[in-house]
């Protein structure tokens, strides 16, 4: 491992990381083991997480990285303010890093790149001055915001009131100066290095373990585990290969309390314009690493072998494929009408929604076709084996 010159490291993040990892550790432990743990101090833990949690997930990454939907003022103004508490830099800052970790993943400009080891991914690239600083060109829009601007400004002060002294204050009110001590060091600090290192795992542990059902482009992985943790984050191979949709578990039983908040928002009128990837874009690229994975089981076995199944499997994919081409089409043509709401006769909008449900139908069909002979082909080469 080559060697890290002094003035490469970074001193005030290191002092901050290292020193709440150690109260952690350290005294947090010894106030529990002389003063016990009350369901005050968990409830604050646990409140001040989500919160914290939250607000990285909803605000930082789905509304200010991704634009993922539209959210009011006071959505932005609280999770500007609880970002903040969870001492991730500030959601200008934040958010330019994110975006060329999208734009430059698994390369040298990505500043959590994974190749350069588990360590870096996590949190190295935050000790270390090892690379550019943070280009903010890729962050205009959020430069024009008023909000985005005021927190920047303040983000130290807004970070050390709302997640030290809130907790300490509130634990005061509660019960004294020992609740706030207790309250400071549970609600605030181990709670900070939780939350903290929650996100830093989705750089790393959901870079390197987990499953690809959507995409072998670059290391992202999905990990239930994670998802369990970080509110929805873990479904990271689902978010690398559609970035921009409001959702991570896209499933109906994946875990993803960001994706239902962002949705309860929408419903009070406190979020909007939510976007969504269509359902035949997701099911065409998982079938697409499926037949990526299928091909390269069938290139392990003896042509002679597998030459009959190949042909019937690759004429399956060639229909498949001109049903998606076809349904993309007429699927960029109706959202075209429909969302720039171009002028056409009824009798036009009527002949284009027809074509597209019978082009949807076609698609389906040609899914259906598809696992078929997928499970087919795994069947037959499980009994040659």
């Amino acid at each position: 491992m080559p060697r890290i010159a002094w003035q490469k490291i970074d001193w005030t993040n290191t002092a901050f990381l290292l020193g709440t990892l150690l109260v952690t550790l350290t005294a947090v432990p010894a106030f529990i083991w002389h003063y016990g743990l009350s369901w005050f101090h968990v409830s604050l833990f646990v409140v001040f997480y989500i919160l914290t949690g939250l607000s990285i997930t909803l605000g930082y990454h789905r509304l200010f990285s991704h634009r993922s939907f539209q959210a009011r003022w006071p959505v932005k103004l609280g999770t500007l303010i609880f970002g903040a508490a969870a001492f991730e830099n500030s959601a200008l800052t934040w958010c330019a890093d994110h975006r060329q970790h999208h734009k430059h993943t698994d390369h040298d400009e990505d500043p959590y790149d994974i190749s350069k080891g588990f360590f870096h991914a996590h949190m190295g690239w935050i000790l270390f001055k090892m690379g550019p600083p943070p280009v903010f060109e890729c962050v205009p829009d959020l430069e024009q915001d008023r909000l985005v601007r005021w927190q920047h400004k303040h983000y130290a002060l807004i970070g050390f009131l709302t997640s030290f002294g809130l907790p300490a204050l509130l634990g005061w009110l509660w019960d004294g100066p020992v609740c706030a001590l207790g309250a400071f060091l549970i609600g605030g600090v181990a709670r900070v290095v939780a939350v903290q290192h929650s996100t830093f795992f989705i750089n790393s542990l959901c870079h390197t373990l987990g499953k690809q059902p959507y995409s072998d482009r670059c290391t992202a992985r999905d990990h239930w585990l994670m998802a369990f943790f970080t509110f929805g984050e873990g479904y990271h191979n689902f978010h690398h290969a559609f970035q921009h949709d409001y959702r991570n578990g896209v499933k109906a039983w994946q875990f993803d309390p960001t994706k239902w908040s962002i949705w309860l928002l929408s419903k009070i009128g406190m979020a909007s314009q939510l976007r969504r990837v269509p359902d035949e874009r997701i099911r065409h690229a998982e079938i697409t690493e499926q037949q990526r994975q299928l091909a390269a089981k069938m290139a392990a076995l003896p042509a002679a072998q597998t030459a009959p199944l190949r042909a019937q499997v690759e004429a399956v994919q060639v229909r498949l494929q001109e049903a998606f081409v076809h349904w993309e089409k007429l699927e960029i043509e109706y959202r075209r009408v429909m969302e720039k709401k171009i002028e056409a006769s009824r009798e036009k909008l009527a002949e284009l929604a027809r074509e597209f449900r019978e082009a949807r139908e076609k698609l389906v069909a040609a899914f259906h076709e598809w696992e078929h002979a997928h499970s087919s082909a795994l069947s037959a080469m499980l009994a040659g084996a």
